[in-house]
């Protein structure tokens, strides 16, 4: 199977993300020092070293903090796919993360509902994260 889509780059700092993504594992850091959590943004994490940031698995559930429902698609890739939802959530490890929300039922996805993490297998090489809503 050969997806024709966007796709996202792998760089030095995100390889660990796409990695774990393949083998159905959502991965993301951890200040081992402070214990935050975060998705490779360390920059913009106030008091990490950087020198003490270690990939770690998260149990991928988490909840809603922000969404929204496209109705443009944002590659003519996707045309056929609008309505979709895309948005942040907050992880059980408290870093918060962006992907795409699927619901059967748009109108079901609010903020706060529980969701968990699933992977879209687009080919053989990529596994793109997704969150679906729980109960």
């Amino acid at each position: 199977m050969t997806y024709e889509g966007p796709r996202p780059e792998s760089d030095l700092d995100s390889a660990p993300f796409w990695e774990g993504a393949n083998d159905g594992k959502l991965m993301i850091q951890r200040c081992a020092k402070t214990g935050q959590t975060f998705l490779y943004s360390r920059g913009l994490t106030k008091g990490v070293d950087e020198a003490s940031v270690e990939w770690v698995q998260s149990s991928g559930r988490g909840e809603i903090y922000s969404f929204t429902i496209c109705r443009v698609p944002s590659d003519p890739f996707f045309a056929d796919q609008v309505p979709y939802a895309v948005g942040s959530v907050t992880l059980e490890e408290g870093a918060r993360v962006p992907g795409r929300l699927v619901s059967k039922d748009l109108d079901a996805i609010a903020i706060g509902h529980p969701v968990e993490v699933d992977f879209d297998q687009l080919d053989d090489d990529l596994a793109v994260p997704v969150f679906r809503l729980v109960g």
